[in-house]
């Protein structure tokens, strides 16, 4: 039997397109953009057109566009940059990533004031928990577009006009909904957004973060000056270029694609529930992303829900494949009011695009008896 991936959430495989595109500047096409002679200017250029690519796709300006080594670096780049370069505290929700949530932790640190936004029972930030935030002098307000865990997807549009209202910078990680949603920044006024090439089938270690002309924010890493100073080092062409060809193929196939993987989530949410007894699915009553479905099977334990998936050649996660290899209840879950108990034998299976009906199918008849096996062995 072939292997089931499910952890497209976590990561991509390459698209053969992709790899393509970027075999040239691992050749040929190897000089350094910041160099003046003819190697370096033809770098250069295949860099700006990646970047005007991406920005098109974003209803950005290419000079808004500064490319990271990835998210998580988009992310505390937009977080740190941010309070480095204006007074103010933070408001973020308890749900963010980490990578959003410590920075904001670290940035606050003793001197500023941290914001935790309500969020409902469905995982979702309530715009009006805003509103009291709002009232206190904050350098910058942090919404993920999409939660990484629970697919659950927040009212960007309206706490970004609430907070356009209030004269406040707003930031959201869209690692996971680029791509996958329609994410314009023309249509909504955010004024710092984080991307990442590998959750759509391109390079690791390559991320954008958008920063709306006449944001300021301050570099974290200091060096040559590139990319506008505000991120020095030099840049990734290949993974630029990559990641702008990505972006291209997910948003031309998007529609099509996000309701092929919503029909076999679907299927696969629904059989489950009949399936096993008092299965929980969690953000259950909020708007998905269509591609990720987070359970809880009370009663069973998490680290070895995972452990038998992978024994019978299925993978998937606890949550966040960057703290997957922890074993606590994750912080979304126990946030969103769930007991440890519930929130702790929980699994997130996320489809992509080489995922099948028959994998699906191969999933709905794996899991049921493999909880009732671990039910039973929670009883002895």
């Amino acid at each position: 039997m072939q292997p089931i991936y499910l952890d497209y959430a976590a990561t991509t495989r390459v698209r053969p397109e992709v790899k393509e595109a970027m075999l040239p500047f691992m050749d040929e096409i190897f000089g350094n953009a910041s160099s003046v002679h003819r190697w370096g200017r033809e770098a250069k250029v295949k860099l700006e057109e990646a970047r005007a690519r991406l920005a098109a796709l974003l209803g950005a300006s290419p000079t808004e566009i500064i490319f990271t080594r990835g998210g998580t670096e988009a992310d505390n780049l937009a977080i740190f940059g941010r309070t480095r370069a204006v007074p103010g505290g933070i408001a973020c929700s308890a749900i963010e990533h980490r990578a959003v949530l410590l920075a904001a932790k670290a940035a606050a640190g003793e001197d500023r004031e941290l914001h935790l936004l309500e969020i409902d029972h469905t995982g979702t930030v309530q715009p009006g928990s805003i509103d009291a935030a709002l009232k206190k002098q904050l350098a910058v307000v942090s919404v993920m577009w999409t939660n990484n865990e629970i697919g659950a997807v927040q009212p960007i549009a309206e706490i970004a006009r609430r907070c356009a209202a209030a004269d406040v910078v707003f930031h959201t990680d869209a690692v996971q909904a680029f791509g996958k949603l329609p994410v314009r920044v023309d249509e909504v006024p955010v004024s710092l957004l984080s991307m990442s090439a590998h959750k759509i089938g391109g390079p690791k270690g390559v991320g954008a973060l958008y920063v709306r002309k006449g944001t300021k924010i301050s570099p974290m890493i200091h060096g040559g000056g590139h990319e506008r100073g505000l991120r020095a080092g030099t840049e990734d062409v290949a993974g630029a270029v990559g990641f702008a060809t990505a972006a291209e193929l997910a948003i031309s196939e998007r529609d099509a694609e996000m309701n092929r993987l919503q029909k076999l989530r679907d299927k696969l949410e629904f059989a489950l529930l009949e399936r096993v007894p008092e299965l929980i699915v969690n953000a259950a009553g909020a708007e998905r992303l269509p591609t990720l479905l987070n359970v809880s099977v009370p009663g069973a334990n998490s680290e070895m829900m995972l452990v038998m998936l992978d024994m019978e050649g299925i993978a998937a996660s606890s949550g966040s494949a960057c703290s997957s290899g922890g074993v606590n209840p994750s912080h979304v879950l126990t946030t969103m009011g769930l007991a440890p108990d519930v929130a702790g034998p929980s699994v997130r299976f996320s489809l992509g695009k080489e995922t099948t009906e028959a994998e699906i199918d191969r999933v709905i008849t794996i899991f049921p008896p493999l909880m009732q096996k671990l039910r039973q062995k929670a009883l002895i």
